[in-house]
């Protein structure tokens, strides 16, 4: 037996990220299923067999399969790979989860906090498909390069072991490389923080900082996220790996990262909203902040550079003023 042709998947959203991984899976002989909101949007990849608005240097493989209607792709998934933007989990997975097999992994690619519940994706799944095993799949990756095949190195996170190495199997590949996970929370903070960090990236960049300013922020900025992991139960040295400090450097210095892009903006002028809005897609930094900033304050934990972005995004302060607050903070230890 075949067991990528056995090995039925299912791919929900089919932005940039989605993309790069059906050509992955395809490539490696998986039945690979495609659904996503935008019934226009799928019936032209279909035909061109190109995603042209997010990414058309890659060819998307004749053995994919569309469909329009998301129960009916999902129904015999083995797998459900949701690609959908992070505030929109919830919602996708509420409507799929009465057609989701009970034995199928259920696998996330978003990076984020839910702004409403200020929960984690994963907690959220474990509330709407109890049932079903959750695999967080996250690291230092764009998906301009793994469509491209060029080498990249992720993580596949979850409380159940099995689920993570039969995802490790799935999607491994000589040029994709997968290490399994148990600390989900930590993995999934540390994917979903570096956004803001990003963002604070690309506005120490638009002020035209250098390389020292862009480091410090990036030191200090991981000292936070593991600060507020911690509070909530991650493992410290999960932020020394692929989907912390790993994810943090590619998101806060490459050009392919929307949060550096749009941090980039800002600090050149533009407010915000404009800033976003050039983009064209979404910026999870944005929303994240938001939530990051909540949950931090609810919880007692020091975040000044999330902060002071919050603030920054809100227009409560400008990009100059924010980083000199950053500057000016009262002389501390560095490793408290």
């Amino acid at each position: 037996m075949n067991k990528a042709i056995d090995t039925k998947i299912t791919v929900v959203g089919f932005g940039s990220w989605g993309t790069a991984l059906t050509v992955l899976l395809a490539n490696k002989g998986y039945n690979v299923k495609v659904t996503a909101r935008n019934i226009d949007h799928i019936a032209e990849v279909e035909y061109l067999r190109s995603n042209i608005r997010y990414l058309p240097q890659v060819r998307i493989p004749d053995s994919v399969k569309f469909e329009n209607k998301l129960n009916t792709a999902v129904e015999d998934a083995d797998i459900v790979l949701f690609a959908v933007p992070a505030q929109h989990f919830a919602n996708t997975l509420k409507k799929a989860v009465g057609s989701i097999p009970e034995d199928a992994i259920i696998v996330n690619v978003a990076k984020g906090i839910d702004m409403n519940s200020l929960k984690r994706l994963s907690e959220l799944s474990a509330e709407i498909a109890p049932k079903n095993s959750y695999v967080a799949l996250s690291g230092p990756s764009h998906a301009e390069e793994v469509g491209l095949n060029m080498p990249a190195g992720v993580v596949a996170a979850s409380k159940d072991k099995d689920a993570a190495l039969k995802i490790q199997e799935v999607f491994m590949n000589d040029r994709f490389r997968v290490y399994t996970h148990d600390d989900i929370i930590g993995v999934e903070l540390g994917g979903a923080l570096k956004n803001i960090m990003a963002i604070g990236a690309g506005i120490s960049d638009g002020l035209g900082y250098g390389d020292s300013a862009k480091a410090a922020m990036m030191t200090r900025g991981i000292a936070e996220i593991a600060r507020l992991g911690m509070s909530l139960g991650a493992k410290q040295e999960t932020f020394a790996g692929l989907s912390g400090i790993g994810d943090l450097i590619v998101t806060c210095t490459s050009n392919h990262s929307r949060n550096r892009r749009c941090g980039l903006l800002i600090g050149q002028g533009m407010s915000p909203k404009e800033a976003a809005e050039s983009i064209g897609m979404v910026v999870e930094g944005t929303s994240t902040c938001e939530a990051a900033y909540k949950l931090a304050k609810s919880l007692g934990v020091d975040m000044p550079i999330t902060e002071m972005i919050h603030a920054c995004l809100n227009g409560e302060i400008n990009a100059k003023e924010a980083i000199d607050v950053l500057m000016t903070r009262s002389p501390k230890d560095e490793r408290k």
